[in-house]
């Protein structure tokens, strides 16, 4: 079974051989957290280890099946016999000590037994059981590569010269590869149903808590595997509250450090990290959860993170009670199938256009855009559940949550980053491919982005949020006005040790420079911020549409030649982001919102390079848009001053001079 899957994923040629390995092929295994709904809060800490032990299996299992592609190739046999076969198990005894543990506490789970098998898969076939049903994540086949390579072939040629990188994806040869990229020139625009002009909650309330400049990383995840060294298996970016680790306690949350601004908040966001497969080697190099595990390259730091929360169209939200967990978007999206999926990437000046399973290529001047909408709907009781899904929910397009559930201010991340187009030509020698940390046989697939959250709000803050939101005002930390200061990830605490043994403590101020409340666009805040304030993103000057909050599939209309999208809501206070100098003079001003949390693949068609392709809005483009205000003229150069006033100043003369000559003519004639 195994040698099949095998040799068909490398007839391309790409033999998986060598450092890399090979990413052709990987482990599909059930995900057995998934299906645990129902677990008593005795059994938790031994069941959270024992799925945590399933993960580590996987990675070990894939690990193995790189450094034997050699003897898979020559033996029928071996990947079954020492791969496969071990994996479950292993996977079948732990999966018994779950069910013993749940058995001792509760009612037994019926099943599980049946979840111990894996199966090899090839790396273009996407489990897609989940909330689409359009197929597998590649249906695009090849047409990122197709164009860039022209030959098809997906990983971009054989060499990767001298920046150690594998042509069979990326540097630590798991990926990504070509097609996992789509020009966002191709992409088309999502037709948006706007919200109600007018709704009980259509505040925003914006936190700003940094970038992370200081690094605070680790490969943890408390909210997944607490306890547990090393449980995400790949690394993450932390802001706001500064204690996360796996061992992190309630308490430990409460009394810790905090990036943001308004001290009140003392939440922890996070996300895996973006890295460019350049063949530096950071720190976790060597490490669990980094280059051991198949995350390698240089770990970038984002230009700009937003914090907004929203509110709901159709009823007023409730406050969030304090420590409440919410997980948006699958890890593990590419075997699972992406019922839980909630990816989005895409360009400043093209966020009308959103990608749920590409990494967007933007044109030169255009940063990468990820964000996140969080659930917005809590079922009253729980801040967290067994499978870290079910306590929270998302709201219809409409706003309503279901039934027994609490409309709560939704958080959307927007997470902006200063890299190039990569060259896809050459499988990124010229310009570095980007990618994602991930668990390492999800392949570095752009559509197991996700995000993570921890209520650490006090009481105070949080109310004043509510009352923000439900009274329709712009208010926070994070909204423009002045400068918010601060350091990234201050307090000078040191959190080394797990966050991969660098000082996150109060080092470089990333607050304190520049005021950025007036330039860059929230866009999915759901406030409507105005983009006309000498922003380059944009251009026109139309307000943004709020964003609805019901899941959306992307549009099928064909790409506006300007580059936008549709807008002309009305405007408000501009959120507020955090920024790092950046070489680009590029926009990092969002269209308009792409709306909904879950969406089928992106059907992007094969198109030219970003360089060859359009420009983003607001470089050069008509940026008319229907319904909008029209772009006003700035203007002002001295020379043009004075090619506008010189006429005028000529008559002027023209004038004096000729009353000279009647005031003469009259002294001539008394």
């Amino acid at each position: 079974m195994g040698v099949n899957v095998y040799a068909s994923a490398t007839e391309d040629g790409s033999d998986g051989s060598g450092q890399g390995g090979n990413s052709a092929v990987t482990i599909d295994c059930p995900d057995v957290g998934s299906k645990l709904t129902d677990v008593p809060e005795q059994a938790s800490p031994e069941v959270a280890r024992e799925l945590a032990l399933l993960d580590e299996q996987i990675a070990e299992a894939y690990r193995k099946l790189q450094e034997s592609a050699e003897s898979v190739r020559q033996d029928a046999e071996f990947a079954d016999n020492a791969v496969m076969d071990p994996l479950k198990e292993k996977r079948g005894a732990t999966i018994q000590r779950i069910a013993d543990s749940i058995d001792r506490a509760g009612d037994r789970p019926e099943g599980l037994e049946d979840l111990a098998a894996c199966t090899l898969r090839a790396n273009d076939d996407q489990a897609d059981e989940g909330a689409d049903g359009n197929g597998d994540e590649n249906q695009n086949g090849d047409q990122a590569g197709d164009d860039q390579n022209g030959d098809g072939d997906q990983n971009g040629g054989d060499q990767q010269g001298d920046q150690g990188q594998q042509g069979n994806g990326g540097q630590a040869g798991n990926g990504p590869v070509a097609a996992d990229y789509a020009d966002i020139n191709a992409v088309q625009p999502t037709q948006q149903t706007p919200d109600p002009s007018s709704g009980p909650s259509r505040g925003t309330f914006a936190t700003s808590c940094g970038v992370n400049a200081n690094g605070v990383f680790n490969s943890d995840n408390v909210i997944v595997a607490p306890g547990v060294t090393n449980g995400a298996h790949h690394f993450h970016d932390y802001v706001g509250n500064q204690s996360n680790d796996a061992f992190a306690s309630d308490d430990d949350l409460a009394n810790a450090d905090t990036s943001c601004v308004d001290q009140g908040d003392k939440s922890t966001y996070y996300w895996p990290v973006l890295r460019l497969q350049n063949g530096n080697q950071e720190q976790d190099a060597q490490k669990p959860g980094g280059g051991i595990e198949g995350n390698a390259g240089e770990i970038v730091t984002p230009k700009e993170v937003t914090l907004t929360f929203v509110g709901n169209p159709r009823e007023k939200v409730t406050a969030m009670p304090r420590l409440l967990r919410v997980i948006t978007g699958d890890a593990k999206a590419f075997v699972n199938g992406t019922a839980n999926a909630n990816a989005s990437w895409s360009c400043t000046g093209f966020e009308d256009r959103q990608l749920k399973d590409k990494y967007p290529l933007c044109p030169s001047g255009s940063d990468v855009v990820r964000s996140f909408r969080f659930q917005s709907c809590w079922d009253g009781s729980n801040i967290d559940s067994a499978n870290h899904r079910t306590h929270v929910a998302f709201a219809a397009a409409d706003g309503t949550c279901p039934n027994g559930f609490k409309a709560v201010p939704q958080l959307v991340q927007r997470i902006v980053y200063d890299v190039d187009a990569p060259s896809l030509q050459d499988g990124g020698k010229t310009t570095p491919l980007f990618a994602v940390d991930s668990f390492p046989e999800q392949l570095h697939k752009p559509v197991t982005d996700h995000g993570d959250f921890i209520n650490v709000f006090d009481e105070d803050l949080m109310g004043e949020m509510v009352d923000c939101i439900n009274d329709g005002r712009t208010c926070g930390a994070g909204t423009g006005g002045g400068d918010n200061g601060g350091g990234d990830n201050g307090g000078g605490a040191d959190n080394g040790g797990d966050n991969g043994g660098a000082d996150n403590g109060g080092g470089a101020d990333n607050g304190g420079g520049a005021d950025n409340g007036g330039g860059a666009d929230n866009g999915d805040n759901g406030g409507g911020a105005d983009n006309g304030n000498g922003n380059a993103g944009n251009g026109s000057g139309e307000g943004t549409q709020e964003p609805s909050q019901a899941p959306e599939q992307p549009a099928t209309t064909e790409p506006d030649a300007s580059g936008n999208g549709a807008g002309g809501a009305p405007a408000t206070a501009d959120p507020r982001v955090y920024t790092k100098p950046s070489a680009k003079a590029a926009t990092s001003a969002p269209a308009v919102g792409s709306g909904g949390e879950i969406g089928s693949p992106a059907t992007a068609a094969p198109a030219a390079t970003p360089e060859q392709s359009q420009t983003p809005a607001g470089t050069g483009a008509d940026t008319t848009v229907p319904g909008g205000t029209e772009p006003q003229a700035v203007q002002g150069g001295l020379a043009e001053t004075g090619a506008n006033l010189w006429p005028a100043a000529a008559g002027g003369l023209l004038v004096i001079a000729g009353f000279g000559v009647l005031f003469r003519n009259a002294r001539r004639k008394y």
